[in-house]
């Protein structure tokens, strides 16, 4: 099963606001830590998936903003 790129984003952003949430909640500082030593792991894997991601697409910069396309009669 391949997981998706975003998916690992997704995922991460938990983590961090569970740090977050952790940190003003006051638990303990071995559990934060730990915590955000994981969260910052699943950021680099995170931008890693990102980048290494198979991803193409047929847009070019003269689609410009999907709602508005540039150059194209309305």
């Amino acid at each position: 099963m391949k997981t998706h790129p975003i998916a690992y984003l997704v995922i991460t952003t938990l983590v961090l606001i569970t740090v977050t949430i952790f940190a003003a909640m006051g638990l303990p500082f071995s559990w934060v830590f730990y915590l955000t030593v994981l969260g910052q792991i699943l950021l680099v894997i995170s931008v890693y998936k990102v980048l290494r991601d198979n991803y193409t697409t047929n847009k070019t910069f003269r689609d410009f903003y999907e709602d508005h396309p540039m150059g194209k009669d309305e």
